[in-house]
Parts: C-alpha cells; structure tokens; sequence
C-alpha cells in the first residue's frame, strides 16, 4: 500500500543511488563507457526504496539508521548485480562462455570486478552519510504522514 515513507524512501534511495553513481563514474576504467549508469541505478535505488526503507518507515530514528544502511548496501548490491548481469549477456552473446554454469558464475566475478574501485575511503564515507540521510529523510516523512 502507497504511503508517504514509501514514496520518501523511493525518492531518497534512488537520489543515493544516482549520487553514488556519480561518484562512480571517474573510478571507472578510461576505456569504459558508463552510457545511462546513474539513470539505471536510480531506478534501482528506487524500487529498493519503496520495498525495504519505506516498509519499516516510521518505526524510529535508530530503526531508521539500521534501515538505511541496509537498504544502501542493497541498493549498491543490486545494481552491481544489473550491471554485471547486462554485461554477462553481452559477453554471452559473443559467445564468450563455454556453458551456462560459466556465465551464472561469471555474473558474480563481474560484479567483485565492478565493486573494486568502490574500495576507497572517501567513497565508503561518502556512502555511509548518504546512506544514514537518506534513511533519517524516509523515517521523517513515515513518522510525519503515516
């Protein structure tokens, strides 16, 4: 059912999502090309949103710090699962995998391979307070217009 907390958590994550995305694109290689990135990661962040922040908007400020970083953390995990996946397809339409247990596999090497420029203390920082705002944000508006 649409609430208020869950519209604030769609909105909230999926601004997360697009910011980090943005801070994403200069750790990538020179020669890739982050083509609709952000806007991709937006749309995650959001449908990740609505479901976790904004189910358990309302419940408190600490509960909102718990659901924040979690939400953050799958927010980051199911967008690097997206991206991995669409490359794996790219990869195996050029026949790059030998079977479909190859390419299932390599969806999860994609994705520790996308996270690695992640791995900088100014972008888990960056990470973290987005993550803790975007959740105080979402608890706000639950508690506000249950």
């Amino acid at each position: 059912m649409p609430t208020a907390g869950r519209l604030m958590g769609a909105i909230a994550f999926a601004a997360l999502a697009f910011y980090l995305s943005e801070l994403y694109k200069p750790l990538m290689p020179e020669d890739a090309n982050p083509g609709r990135l952000s806007e991709i990661n937006a749309l995650v962040g959001a449908l990740v949103g609505w479901v976790i922040a904004g189910k358990r908007a309302g419940s408190g400020t600490r509960s909102a710090i718990g659901y924040g970083l979690t939400t953050a953390a799958a927010v980051i995990f199911w967008c690097l699962f997206v991206h991995a996946f669409n490359e794996m397809i790219d990869r195996a339409l050029q026949v790059s995998y030998n079977g479909g247990m190859e390419a299932v596999v390599a969806v999860f090497d994609l994705m520790l391979e996308f996270a690695q420029p992640m791995l900088t203390q100014s972008y888990v920082i960056a990470a973290v307070i987005a993550a803790l705002a975007a959740g105080l944000i979402t608890e706000l508006f639950g508690q506000r217009y249950p």
